[in-house]
């Protein structure tokens, strides 16, 4: 074969392979999304994605973590994710900074978080000017402390509370057992670590009522206009996660993806996760106006340019209502009732 013909024969033979990598069904659409707080409200995403749900949609999800929510949104907006996994918290400080952003669903309207003391604190009138550990100042779980402590009747500049930046949650309780801190609101998980370890819980948020809607699906603005069809295949493989998650057949697989990542020792520690999972997520998605103010009015206490942000240029349930109207989301509430 001359060399022509056989250059002739190399281009064929590549063009025939993009056609068929074009023509592939199964060809998969890479989409990575970043998250910061390192807990069981992360599940969603990684059961979607270890369990293969978004590939269902021709999605390729790859969930990475980061430091904090602050950075999560540094890589929303230099275009290194797709979307990302925030608390509210942190998009409104992203908001009232300049970033314009679009949220769209959360599984999640209940805290479920405990108060976790050292032994010798045996009173909430025992926390005057003790010094708590956050993930960040204005950043979820800092956020969820403050609500906690609202919520029982503690307030933190009043009783000279301490709000010391440690890192992510695991980060937080071995700053706990190492006493380097005096308390945390931390997971029902980490909670029990603590608890065999000596420490003492004060309060349990889930006997506590607050407005509260946590972490859940957000992006740049311009992405929900240019990209809607992406954004509703994720949405619908979170839906599928949560499906998957309620279904009590998974529960050891559910389990398993939580001790994977949450990095927990113990069957015992990754089955509280999953019960606490399971208690705070729900398919009742569309955001929630209150309890983003309930966030706004919390934010705004160390960020006053957060009280001048309206709130409703961020919440977009069109999504949500278009999955409700094609019977999308009544179907995955039939799958969990049967």
């Amino acid at each position: 074969m001359n060399r022509s013909l056989k250059h002739l024969w190399i281009l064929l033979i590549g063009a025939l392979f993009l056609v068929l990598a074009a023509g592939n069904p199964h060809a998969q659409e890479k989409v990575n999304i970043s998250y910061g707080g390192q807990n069981e409200t992360t599940a969603p995403l990684w059961v979607g994605a270890d369990k293969g749900l978004f590939k269902k949609y021709g999605l390729d999800v790859n969930v990475i973590q980061v430091r904090n929510g602050q950075v999560s949104l540094a890589a929303l907006m230099s275009g290194s994710v797709h979307a990302f996994w925030p608390a509210l918290s942190s998009v409104i400080s992203g908001v009232s900074g300049g970033a314009e952003i679009g949220c769209i669903a959360s599984p999640y309207n209940r805290v479920a978080r405990e108060l976790m003391v050292r032994k010798e604190i045996d009173s909430l009138a025992a926390l005057r000017s003790k010094i708590f550990g956050v993930q960040s100042i204005g950043g979820g779980f800092w956020l969820q402390t403050m609500i906690v402590l609202e919520g029982l009747g503690v307030d933190a500049e009043n009783y000279g509370l301490q709000m010391r930046v440690i890192g992510d949650e695991p980060t937080i309780l071995q700053a706990l057992l190492a006493s380097n801190i005096d308390a945390a609101v931390i997971t029902f998980a980490s909670a029990e670590i603590a608890k065999r370890a000596g420490f003492r819980s004060l309060a349990n948020s889930l006997e506590l009522k607050v407005a509260y809607q946590g972490a859940g699906l957000c992006t740049r603005r311009d992405r929900l206009i240019q990209s809607p069809e992406l954004i509703e295949k994720l949405l619908k493989g979170v839906i599928d996660a949560l499906v998957f998650i309620h279904e009590p057949r998974n529960k050891q697989a559910v389990t398993d993806v939580l001790k994977k990542h949450l990095r927990l020792g113990t069957d015992k520690d990754a089955e509280t996760s999953y019960n606490s999972l399971r208690m705070v997520s729900s398919l009742d998605m569309a955001p929630d106006r209150a309890a983003w103010k309930s966030v706004q009015r919390f934010v705004s206490q160390v960020n006053p340019k957060v009280g001048r942000v309206d709130v409703n240029q961020i919440i977009d349930g069109r999504f949500i209502k278009a999955l409700e109207d094609n019977g999308y989301l009544p179907e995955a509430r039939k799958r969990l009732s049967r």
